[in-house]
């Protein structure tokens, strides 16, 4: 393994969840270097390239926007994966985070004018007026990026309580990322609707990603800019996976060795990588 590249960051991230003797010595194992306190701007630079580019689950996205940091912000608006309600957020300025009322500042270059189209069916109609005009996922996708923060979702509530909203608008709602749980539960729970939320990346938590998400590699990859991008988050993500780590890796530097080996091509989840590389070794 090679100093800052994907796979070493990976198990660099699991290493941190060990008695710092312990990991000391695994790495000289594995040929991985002590990551430096700060890293260089160019690497920096590079690591969010990647990440940008790489797509994630949408509620990773979230996460990153809870932090409510105009440069953060900046960086979610660069990714992939970003759609149109984040972006539209980024630019007004929408608070995400728990409790977090005041208005996020516009990391500069980006600006207003720069927010997304306004969808036709919501100058005409207004945002529930839309929703309940929406007859097919385009445009209930479209009237669903226009719910912006907690007044938009309590009135997208209050509409769907006085006269449900129409199946294609509840569907659009339930897979944005920020829809509050208990709406999601309002709208009702079926199996398809719930492999739907899912397959849009919608996630209950760190934690939850941490051990049920696949590849281990790029789960761990994530984590490890999680440090950075949302590090209110990244301890459930922690939490959930050092005893794990302890009990099957631990001291045991042939098992790290094994797991240096399988990281790259594993393709399960990262309990199953930790479990495996200790079961091998």
């Amino acid at each position: 393994m090679y100093e800052n590249s994907t796979s070493s960051r990976a198990a660099g991230f699991l290493l941190d969840l060990i008695e710092a003797d312990d990991a000391e010595r695994a790495r000289r194992r594995i040929g991985l270097q002590q990551p430096a306190t700060e890293e260089s701007l160019d690497t920096q630079r590079k690591l969010f390239s990647w990440w940008t580019q790489t797509a994630v689950p949408s509620s990773v996205l979230l996460w990153v926007l809870e932090e409510d940091d105009p440069e953060l912000n900046a960086i979610v608006w660069r990714h992939v994966s970003t759609d149109d309600a984040m972006r539209r957020a980024i630019v007004r300025g929408v608070p995400h985070g728990p409790g977090h009322t005041r208005a996020v500042r516009v990391a500069k270059p980006l600006t207003r004018d720069q927010e997304p189209p306004v969808p036709g069916h919501f100058t005409q109609y207004g945002l529930i007026g839309a929703l309940r005009a929406s007859t097919s996922m385009g445009p209930a996708r479209s009237a669903a990026s226009m719910v912006l923060g907690r007044p938009g979702w309590q009135a997208v509530a209050d509409a769907d309580r006085e006269r449900p909203l129409p199946g294609y608008a509840r569907w659009a709602l339930s897979v944005r990322p920020d829809c509050p749980p208990s709406l999601r539960a309002q709208f009702g729970s079926h199996a398809k609707f719930a492999h739907r939320v899912r397959q849009a990346g919608v996630i209950d938590g760190p934690a939850q990603y941490a051990t049920a998400w696949s590849p281990a590699s790029k789960v761990l990859q994530v984590l490890s800019l999680g440090r950075t991008l949302f590090p209110t988050r990244v301890r459930e993500a922690e939490d959930a996976l050092r005893l794990l780590v302890r009990d099957h890796l631990g001291d045991r530097e042939d098992a790290w060795a094994v797991l240096a080996q399988l990281i790259g091509t594993f393709q399960g989840s990262v309990p199953e990588l930790v479990i495996t590389a200790g079961a091998i070794a």
